[in-house]
């Protein structure tokens, strides 16, 4: 599975999960961490959780190996490792003071309806 099937994948299993003003960073050239920063957020910690829990099932589904999740028990930033995407889980509250977006402003953004609709 290329980065761009991953990001897809990813991007599909959170928004199953309803999940908010989901963003996805063009991160190839700009960090050496991922190609891809998937960014959203739940309004509750059961439903930050059970995004990042369908994440993880769908990533397990199609064998790819999750590096590393933290924060899932806290609720509030759970970061999962994908390898070519890192997935950024926001609880409501705390997004805006991390305000990753911003922080990392000069990534193009990616046009998540063709993921979705694909």
């Amino acid at each position: 599975m290329n980065e761009r099937d991953l990001l897809s994948l990813v991007v599909k299993a959170a928004d199953d999960k309803k999940a908010v003003d989901l963003v996805a960073l063009n991160m190839q050239g700009i960090s050496l961490v991922a190609d891809y920063f998937v960014i959203c957020h739940g309004n509750s910690d059961k439903q930050v959780q059970a995004i990042a829990r369908e994440v993880k099932e769908q990533a397990h589904e199609h064998e790819i190996t999750v590096k590393r999740m933290e924060g899932y028990d806290e609720a509030r930033w759970v970061l999962l490792d994908l390898g070519d995407v890192v997935v950024h889980i926001f609880h409501k509250d705390d997004r805006g003071y991390y305000n990753l977006e911003r922080l990392w402003g000069d990534a193009p953004s990616v046009d998540l309806q063709e993921e979705l609709q694909s």
